[in-house]
């Protein structure tokens, strides 16, 4: 039995389940009497978009923004990329072109919206009296506060020009299908990709709050914005969003029930820990560290070999000069806390393939990993304390890279006890 192969396939059957060709063309509607615009935003939009085209049975057009590197030819819907995690003018301009092209649709038309993880920073399109600079200015320091994905998305629906319900809104009075793929703990349609196409709940004074419990550093017009209520989103019961419909094509439990599929098949007990864990990334590590010594040591909740299963975002709160990535530095974490624990690996990894701003998706820990650490002369605990997850990883070999997966359903744990 080869721990890391056995990780990695989990990992793999995970990416796979939240792949849309088998779980997206079950929910397409019927075709209407008008036209069928597509629109969409996310890591796994353009993938999405290919799927969709392939099965409809009549004409259709649209425009998708993805994160560069994860286009996918279409022959009738327009994929632009952009950047991701912080915005830049390709996505303003899609954004923009979006709202364009919905505006003039009627009653007897259908708007199909493919939204994933990502479409945030995707769809950058600033509220009136904002800017672009204004937009990134904040989305790094979001990235770096240690806020929730929640936090940061109630804050950037109320910055915006299309998101909190606003792009739905503009495609009124035609009929809205949203087809999601979930990245979000507890798979609120509102926070995956700030909810575009979805109500919003949240106020202006849940988004203050925020920028006063983190410190985030505001430009005067945001500021004003927020206080003066003029950001407030679409909320429910809205006329214009009556009818709408939202289908979710992948989540979070599809991918770790795929993974727990691997596991039994391998005769290791898969015990599935929650598709939602979030908090400090470092945090995290330590407390399911302490769960893999109950497993070893006292063989509770499970006797080895078994696989501890978990999803969900954490967080990290820059305070080094390392390359970040929340995957890593809870694997790093973890590493500390089981001190060499024999018998024990860990994989770790971002369905979407990106973890953090680097283009890998994640790593994998071993028994002998902080000894191998130490006799490369890597301190493990001054990598931690520079949020250098990537640099340690990388220097041990251990890293896991798979491209551009084309989904996105958050991150992906495994603690295996043999």
């Amino acid at each position: 039995m080869d721990p890391r192969a056995i990780l990695r396939e989990m990992f793999d059957a995970a990416v796979r389940a939240a792949q849309p060709e088998h779980s997206l063309p079950p929910l397409l509607p019927e075709p209407p009497t008008g036209r069928t615009v597509v629109i969409g935003a996310g890591k796994g939009s353009a993938e999405m978009a290919r799927v969709l085209e392939a099965h409809w049975p009549g004409e259709l057009g649209g425009l998708v923004v993805t994160r560069y590197g994860y286009a996918v030819p279409c022959r009738r819907i327009e994929i632009v990329e952009a950047a991701h995690p912080v915005p830049d003018a390709a996505g303003e301009a899609a954004a923009r072109r979006m709202l364009e092209l919905v505006t003039p649709l009627g009653a007897d038309d259908l708007v199909i919206c493919l939204i994933s993880g990502g479409g945030s920073a995707l769809l950058p399109l600033p509220a009136e009296g904002l800017t672009l600079a204004d937009k990134q200015a904040i989305n790094r320091a979001l990235l770096n506060c240690g806020a929730t994905i929640g936090e940061m998305n109630c804050l950037r629906r109320h910055l915006s020009a299309i998101k909190g319900g606003r792009l739905a809104a503009a495609c009124h009075p035609a009929r809205v299908v949203n087809l999601l793929v979930s990245d979000v703990p507890g798979d609120r349609p509102a926070d995956i990709a700030s909810g575009p196409t979805v109500a919003d709940a949240s106020t202006c004074a849940d988004a203050l709050e925020i920028v006063r419990r983190y410190g985030v550093a505001l430009p005067d017009a945001a500021r004003a914005l927020l206080e003066s209520g003029r950001g407030e989103s679409i909320k429910p019961g809205d006329d214009r969003l009556a009818g709408g419909e939202t289908h979710f094509v992948a989540t979070p439990q599809i991918a770790l029930l795929a993974a727990a599929g691997v596991a039994a098949r391998h005769g290791i007990r898969p015990l599935i820990l929650g598709d939602s864990l979030e908090g400090e990334a470092r945090e995290l590590g330590r407390v399911l560290a302490g769960m893999a010594q109950q497993v070893s040591r006292h063989h509770q909740p499970a006797r080895p070999p078994c696989v501890l299963l978990s999803g969900g975002e954490t967080t990290v709160t820059l305070k080094g000069r390392g390359r970040g990535g929340r995957n890593v530095e809870f694997l790093l974490a973890l590493a500390l806390g089981l001190d060499g624990q024999a018998g024990t690996w860990a994989l770790a990894g971002d369905t979407d393939g990106v973890d953090g701003a680097e283009e890998i998706a994640g790593a994998i820990i071993a028994p002998d990993t902080l000894a191998r650490a130490w006799q490369a002369g890597i301190p493990p605990r001054a990598a931690l304390d520079d949020n250098d997850g990537h640099g340690f990883f990388q220097a041990l070999g251990d890293s896991v890279v798979t491209g551009p997966t084309l989904t996105n359903v958050n991150d992906f744990r495994a603690i295996l006890v043999l």
